[in-house]
């Protein structure tokens, strides 16, 4: 049996990237997933792409389109994998985005885009799935993404390091609420992981005049990194399938650096 073999798992922003990552690796550890994006069409493919994944770990997936900021959306997402699960175990809240803008520029706009998504959207994602974690009365475990940038600001990402930044308190805040009832909220922060969000945002900072051709970025940043190279997808999961797992029982409050050394804290 696998780590998780039996767990009912949710995993938001799960049409590619981190989050899908995420979520396969639980369905290769036995795990029932739900893989939950905005984008309903690119996520309901990767939910079909895994079935006989999931069928090889002895677990079962679906696919939910959500709006992370839309706390009725967020309800049906969760309704629909206890129905399709039987319950809820643990809930990724992994959704996010950002958009680089240097620091005298923000607006409002790039402010409260990122903010909503990155903050209000973990906070809503948290309270839903403990709704329905304390109905069960057998506890829980939420994960939230964080990142380096939850740790040290960067200048033309602002708005993104304090959503970061804010992800950390809720996650400090709620495994203090969530604690009675047997529920841990954990997080863990990558760092410079090779993912479409990170083609995007290279493209935005040579937009600004941050960066003068693609890739430069991200050899900038991957030259801090102590082992030497940047994350893959699948650097992240074997953290998160233990955040997932019964090993991590004891653990909540903290955030996981997993960054290959870029941050010492």
């Amino acid at each position: 049996m696998g780590r998780v073999s039996g767990r009912s798992c949710i995993v938001t922003g799960a049409a590619q990237g981190i989050g899908r990552a995420i979520g396969e690796a639980l369905l290769d550890e036995g795990a029932d997933v739900c893989f939950a994006d905005i984008n309903g069409d690119k996520v309901a493919s990767v939910a079909i792409a895994n079935a006989e994944r999931a069928a090889a770990g002895g677990g079962r997936v679906t696919s939910a389109e959500v709006d992370v900021t839309n706390r009725l959306q967020v309800r049906a997402m969760i309704e629909k994998t206890v129905d399709a699960f039987g319950k809820l175990d643990v809930k990724f809240n992994n959704a996010g985005i950002n958009k680089p803008m240097n620091f005298m520029d923000v607006t409002e706009d790039n402010w409260n885009a990122i903010m909503t998504v990155n903050g209000l959207g973990v906070l809503i994602g948290m309270q839903e799935a403990a709704r329905q974690m304390i109905a069960q009365g057998t506890g829980g475990k939420i994960v939230n993404t964080a990142s380096i940038a939850s740790r040290q600001g960067f200048d033309n990402v602002a708005p993104y390091c304090a959503s970061k930044w804010a992800v950390v308190s809720l996650t400090q805040s709620g495994a203090r609420d969530l604690a009675r009832h047997d529920i841990t909220v954990t997080g863990f922060a990558p760092g410079v992981v090779a993912t479409e969000m990170w083609e995007e945002v290279d493209r935005d900072l040579m937009s600004i005049g941050a960066a003068e051709r693609p890739g430069q970025a991200m050899e900038e940043f991957s030259a801090e990194i102590l082992k030497g190279r940047v994350a893959q997808p699948q650097d992240i999961t074997g953290t998160t399938t233990f955040l997932a797992a019964c090993d991590s029982d004891y653990m909540t409050g903290q955030i996981v650096m997993i960054d290959g050394g870029m941050t010492l804290v």
